[in-house]
């Protein structure tokens, strides 16, 4: 069986829906970008529908506010959510292989 390897293509940060951080994502990406823990969260976050969780803003075409462009990356890679680290393991959808390059390579 062929492993999952990424080909940063950025098509997972494109996808439009919620990015949803787990307690204490949002304290480590502040740290991280050196911003007071309120700034961030009302800057860089919303409430999901369900109230259940904060979730990464998107930019208007969707895309993750923290995706960088050509070459594909994330602003906070190094602390970015478990969401985000589990792809494509933990969440996928219906035909995400034709989209992401990296598992091009397992059809």
């Amino acid at each position: 069986m062929k492993e999952f390897k990424c080909k940063r293509c950025g098509t997972c940060c494109k996808w439009s829906g919620y990015v949803r951080l787990l307690d204490g994502e949002s304290e480590k990406i502040a740290s991280f970008l050196e911003l007071e823990q309120h700034f961030f969260t009302s800057k860089y976050t919303i409430v999901t529908a369900d109230r259940r969780n904060l979730s990464l803003i998107e930019k208007e075409d969707g895309s993750c506010i923290f995706f960088i462009g050509d070459p594909a990356g994330c602003a906070i890679n190094q602390v970015k959510p478990k969401q985000c680290r589990d792809f494509p393991y933990r969440w996928n959808f219906e035909n995400w292989q034709e989209e992401c390059e990296g598992a091009k390579d397992l059809l």
